[in-house]
């Protein structure tokens, strides 16, 4: 039986609850493609993961991940959009498919998108959940328009930094947040004005830069009071989307008479943002921004550097042997 190294979570945790294990490596179905991982990077959903959030989702021991670069091994007898060779860019499903972090992942073809041929592994690897994120967040659910503002949460981030880039390019102007180390960054990335979230109120900061009319869309990455003191700074019909979930009691009564929209996005899995996507990456206006690439044995504390903060962009493990 053919076999496969893979980082197995064997309990929930620390980050000792991670091991590296030889396991069997996986078939692909009739309609899966069998994908040798090349790069798989780090999302926040690691780390709770590892410290039980989602244990009631889960079985273990388990593989996870949510972000494959790779290129098609094998396909099943069904499949006829894939071919062996194939460079290729997905997320495995959250909670039902078996993760990134193993030398092999086999994946339903409906979710697999060709990589853009201007990427890299490495690159291309920061792409899958943070990307479709942001489309799904900014044009899907936000509907973001020529014209409009936008301000984003957290604009150094793995998701922020591809948000600041998706908004200027659909015609936005774009405040965000940052510490006062990422300022270059996020100006270099498109950032219209910048707010340093250590000196300023960004609350304060919006009411004076656009005469007390607010932004059009507000995109929240960070959680905590963020949702609750961002509708004071949207305009009337005004949108807010958020990838984190309320875990205290929050009053929204500010989003009523103003007819404010709020939308929670659990970003579903699917190849056609990927696609969307595409065109974009290729014409060099949606860059990934990389913090660091870490071998892929090190798992473990790649993603304990990202649950400890400071992170600019992604931190991408590299599968070469």
């Amino acid at each position: 039986m053919a076999t496969m190294q893979a980082v197995v979570l064997k309990g929930f945790g620390g980050p000792e609850m991670f091991e590296i294990q030889q396991i069997p490596k996986p078939t692909p179905k009739v309609n899966q493609v069998l994908v040798q991982v090349h790069a798989a990077s780090i999302n926040p959903i690691d780390y709770q993961t590892r410290r039980g959030d989602y244990q009631d989702y889960m079985q273990l021991p388990a593989i996870i991940g949510v972000d494959v670069s790779g290129v098609v091994e094998a396909v099943g007898e069904a499949v006829t959009a894939f071919k062996p060779g194939d460079e290729v860019y997905y997320a495995p499903r959250i909670f039902e498919d078996a993760g990134s972090y193993a030398q092999y992942n086999v994946v339903d073809e409906s979710i697999v998108a060709i990589k853009p041929k201007t990427l890299s592994h490495t690159e291309a690897a920061c792409f899958p959940i943070a990307g479709g994120t942001v489309w799904e967040c900014l044009v899907t659910r936000a509907n973001l328009q020529v014209g409009e503002s936008v301000l984003i949460h957290a604009g150094a981030g793995g998701v922020g930094s591809l948000a600041i880039q998706l908004a200027k390019a659909m015609g936005a102007y774009v405040f965000t947040t940052c510490s006062p180390r990422n300022h270059d960054l996020v100006k270099q990335l498109g950032a219209d004005r910048v707010i340093d979230y250590k000196t300023e109120d960004y609350v304060e900061v919006i009411q004076r830069e656009t005469d007390n009319q607010g932004v059009d869309v507000v995109f929240d990455t960070i959680g905590g009071k963020t949702i609750q003191q961002s509708l004071e700074i949207l305009r009337s019909f005004g949108r807010l989307v958020s990838i984190v979930d309320i875990d205290t009691p929050q009053s929204l009564l500010a989003a009523w008479d103003r007819n404010l929209s709020i939308h929670f996005v659990f970003n579903p899995i699917n190849a056609a943002k990927l696609d969307s996507l595409r065109p974009l990456i290729e014409r060099g206006q949606l860059k990934p921004v990389i913090d660091s690439v870490m071998p892929w044995q090190d798992a473990s504390q790649a993603i304990q550097r990202l649950e400890q903060g400071g992170v600019a962009g992604k931190i991408v493990l590299d599968f070469a042997d």
